[in-house]
């Protein structure tokens, strides 16, 4: 398997990663900051990026006990997430728009505790038309408005309001801060995830002297926790990688190891078995399969395959906080430039959501 650069000149660290049990490895990837402490013995520059990654509260108020109403459709650690976001929102009577706003969740509950008005901004239908069901049965004062938030009309929506974006993948939140300039926003309380969308390749700083461009693969880097999903879903991931890897590995052996970029696989062909995913994957890419296949030996190729990327990943992973920061930092800085004074820092204990890194910003 082909290994990453770095451990051709950094062999103690790749020794020392590679022979990691299982019980280490679950603590490492389960913990980032002890997993940085770990590191440090091979990479003491870590210790900087690890005080550089701690950033100070934000301010925060603290709410009324929430209605049974307003919680009964949210999901327990979403309406965590909300809450706390919630708690980040400084009570106002200026209007809130909620931006991609799903069905709604964030902006009723600002629209019960500050008794303010909101609008809920959102292109999905059937969300939208929940989002108004449940905000006619909380009885607030909430308006669904359909639309794109990269259209022109989203962005008239902004002047006078309250911005606020829970999780508001990409570019959806970035062209929230492209415009902020000329919007005439009165204010922004933004969570971003998923950075690597709408990038179309390569990611442009919004700052102005903002030196570093990145590739989608970094960006994605910043959002690979799953530290708060099911663990269902942390099984049914495994798998996926291991099929992945295990095709790879096939494909490199009828063809030759090249780096080749892997394109996203239909949902479908997860659903069956790996002989039958991997010969939808061959006849995607062109790979002429044998007559005969050993497909446990290949499975179990992609098993082995997975445990060495799942300790490799470890040196890449201490690197992602630094850099979700950075991108937020990026945003904060055009913020600025924007005429905005900006706080950044984390809205909910990450067992919440890793994704839990918020600017406001206030003209």
């Amino acid at each position: 398997m082909r290994r990453p650069d770095w451990c051709a000149y950094r062999p103690d660290l790749a020794e020392a990663v590679l022979g990691l049990d299982e019980p280490a490895l679950d603590r490492l990837t389960g913990d980032p900051a002890l997993c940085r402490r770990w590191l440090a013995r091979w990479l003491p520059d870590i210790d900087a990026l690890a005080r550089l990654v701690t950033l100070p509260p934000l301010p925060r108020r603290d709410l009324p006990p929430l209605d049974p109403r307003l919680s009964r459709a949210i999901p327990g650690r979403k309406c965590e997430q909300i809450k706390a976001f919630a708690a980040h929102v400084p009570p106002s009577r200026t209007p809130v728009l909620d931006w991609c706003a799903g069905k709604g969740h964030l902006g009723r509950l600002l629209a019960h505790i500050d008794r303010r008005p909101v609008r809920s901004l959102e292109i999905d239908a059937a969300l939208s038309e929940s989002a108004a069901r449940l905000a006619t049965r909380a009885g607030v004062d909430q308006t669904e408005i359909r639309a794109d938030a990269l259209s022109e009309f989203a962005h008239t929506q902004v002047a006078g309001c309250a911005v606020v974006a829970l999780h508001a993948c990409g570019d959806l939140h970035r062209s929230l801060v492209r415009r902020a300039r000329q919007a005439g926003a009165h204010s922004y309380h933004i969570a971003p995830c998923c950075y690597h969308v709408g990038t179309a390749g390569s990611y442009w700083p919004l700052a102005v002297h903002a030196p570093l461009t990145l590739d989608t693969d970094a960006l994605r880097l910043a959002t690979t926790e799953t530290v708060t999903a099911p663990p269902q879903d942390r099984n049914r991931l495994a798998r996926d990688q291991t099929w992945k890897l295990g095709f790879v590995a096939l494909r490199d052996a009828l063809e030759g190891e090249a780096v080749r970029r892997f394109r996203p696989v239909p949902a479908r062909w997860l659903s069956g078995d790996f002989s039958s995913f991997c010969r939808a994957l061959a006849g995607r890419e062109g790979v002429h399969l044998p007559t005969s296949v050993d497909w446990a030996y290949w499975l179990t190729v992609g098993e082995r395959r997975r445990d060495e990327v799942r300790r490799l990943e470890l040196v890449r992973h201490a690197f992602r906080r630094p850099l979700e920061l950075w991108l937020v930092m990026d945003l904060a800085v055009a913020l600025e430039e924007a005429g905005f004074g900006v706080r950044v820092g984390s809205f909910c204990d990450r067992a919440h959501t890793p994704r839990n890194l918020m600017l406001q910003a206030q003209r």
